[in-house]
This record gives C-alpha cells, structure tokens and sequence, in this order.
C-alpha cells in the first residue's frame, strides 16, 4: 500500500511588526584581562599613580588626539579624561561601553589602553565620525566600535557580565535645547559664532537632551537598570554631568542622577569635582554685585558607582538589585523647573 506522505504545514507568516520586534545580534567583543595583575586588583595602576588618583578634584587638558571644532559635536570632554577613568577602572583587554558615545572620545582612550570598548549613539553621524577616529589600528588585540542604536536598546546588544565599566558623559538634561545667551563670557564676546544658538544634538523625541531634568533623571535610570545585568558583578559606572540653571536657581542635576542610579541599583562609591579652570578662558563676570553665583563652566561632576558584588539580595524597600551592602538613599527637592 503506497503512503502518502502529509505535506509539511506552512510557518505562520511572519508581518513587519514582528520583525522589528526581534532582539539585534549581540555583539561579541572581547571582554577578559589580558594582563598579569592579580585576579584582586582593580587595574593596572602602580601605587604612585593609585595615590595621585585619590585627589577628588582632577584637571585635565586637550590635546591632538581631541576634537574642538563644535560643528563637529557641541559637548566634547578630553580624551585624557577618558584614559584617568578608564585606567582607573579597567584592566587591558576588560571591556568598556559608552552608552551616549558622541563623538567617540572613549573609544579613542580605550584604543589607546588596549581595552575592547562599544559605544552607542542615536546619531549615524555622529557613529560615524566615532568610527573614523580610531581607522583599522588595534591596539593589544582590542578592538572598538560604535553602533548606531538607542541606549534603551543597548543592553540587548551585549552579553550578560561582559562589561567591566559603563563611562559617559550624557547629554545634560535640556541644557543645550535653548537658545545661547553666552551670558558667562565677557560682554565683548558674548555675541560670537554661538550666540542665539540651539546647539541641541536632535529633537529625536528619544533623545535625553529634548528632556526636562525630572523625566532625564528618570529615563537615564531605566537605561542604566536594563545595562546592570551586562556588568560584572563589582563592575563600575562612571558619569560625567553637570548642574543646571532654571528661572535663577541651580538644578542639580549630580543629585538627580545619584538617585536615579542608586534607585536602579548601584552603589554610588565617589564623587570627584573636574576643575575647569585650566581650560576655560574670557570669562565675564557674573551675577555681581547683588547675586553671587559660582561659575559652571569652571567645574563638573564625575560620579563613581558600582554594581553590588555577587550574592545580593533583595531588601524590602530597595531596588530589585539592592545588596547586603548599606545603601544610603539621596533625597533631590527641586522646586518650580
């Protein structure tokens, strides 16, 4: 008796949406120590070097690896920064990620040190240019790239407890999404190239920089809770921010995102003052004589947190993440923004 065989059932179809739906590749990068440090240390550093980092007010200076043309991007930080940080927390060959990579700064100090890095940016243009600074060179076997990708996404990009350290200098809240009034500088300087100007990267409703400092400190909490899971247990985050002005009060914006980070669930561990002043010129007097106001260009905030050891556990009234380690919570009031 001859069989006939059942034809195969179709696949259901498979619409648009659903495809857009599925997760990106995960990319895979190296991420292990390609050093001899023993397994304890935290990085490289020789004790000289560990006692000068101590100091919680750090300077740094532009050089020729740095960009400074602000058609270019409009927030650029120094590379020498990026290297104290990176250098700071890292071993060579550990893994570090920028989630709102610019113009590609910590990528080009991460080539230099010979760590594999990954950074994200909204911008194709700005991915773009990221990628051209660092050409074809590895350094040490590591290798850099920059993707163009949402920061809310970007955790889908990387494997589980890859990441030693998380640097970025994010947007600052809404600081740059308004007309430029230069009101720093001297009175003959004031109406440069710059004055009057929108210099926000995007209006991409996406973008942290379109956003008032209460749904920025939200949003960059969510971010940095779905990238916890992709940071080794006792790896680091590290962001550069600034405070605000809003109608003749400071914003501060330092506070908002320890919260949002410590509510995400990281351990905030240090706070180091940049000093500007070395680098900031031709500025005018401000506020004088009846309102004292401390100049913002001539400083801002790094913040030092980490990812609770493993083994942490949940406690009633802490993030999901919280850990056997105290956490002691930031309180921000802000009034009237």
């Amino acid at each position: 008796m001859t069989m006939l065989a059942t034809p195969p059932a179709e696949a259901p179809a498979r619409n648009e949406s659903s495809r857009e739906e599925e997760s990106p590749p995960v990319i895979r990068i190296g991420s292990e120590r390609a050093c001899d440090c023993p397994p304890s240390r935290l990085n490289c550093l020789t004790a000289k070097e560990w006692m000068k980092s101590q100091v919680g007010v750090w300077q740094f200076t532009y050089n020729g690896k740095d960009i400074r043309d602000k058609t270019l991007h409009p927030a650029v930080f120094p590379v020498s920064l990026a290297e104290h940080v990176i250098k700071l927390f890292t071993h060579k060959g550990e893994l570090v990620v920028d989630p709102f990579v610019g113009s590609g700064t910590t990528l080009v100090a991460a080539q230099e040190l010979g760590r594999n890095a990954v950074g994200a940016d909204l911008s194709q243009e700005y991915v773009d240019l990221s990628n051209s600074r660092l050409g074809l060179r590895e350094e040490d076997g590591a290798r850099q790239l920059a993707v163009a990708q949402d920061a809310r996404n970007l955790a889908d990009l990387l494997e589980p407890g890859a990441v030693k350290l998380l640097f970025t200098s994010p947007p600052y809240a809404d600081m740059l999404n308004h007309q430029r009034a230069n009101k720093s500088r001297r009175s003959v300087d004031r109406r440069n190239e710059q004055f009057g100007k929108v210099e926000q990267y995007s209006q991409d409703a996406r973008d942290l920089g379109t956003l008032d400092p209460i749904a920025y400190g939200r949003t960059l909490g969510e971010i940095y809770e779905r990238l916890l899971p992709a940071l080794k247990p006792g790896g680091h985050a590290v962001i550069n921010v600034n405070d605000l002005w809003r109608k003749d009060q400071r914003v501060p914006l330092h506070s908002i995102v320890t919260e949002a980070m410590q509510s995400a669930g990281y351990l905030f561990k240090n706070i180091i003052i940049w000093d500007r002043t070395n680098i900031v010129n031709r500025i005018g007097i401000f506020g004088w004589p009846s309102n004292y106001i401390t100049m913002g260009a001539t400083f801002e905030y790094i913040l030092h947190f980490r990812k609770p050891s493993a083994g942490a556990v949940r406690r009633p009234g802490w993030s999901k993440h919280a850990s056997p380690e105290v956490v002691y919570p930031v309180t921000v009031n802000v009034l009237s923004l």
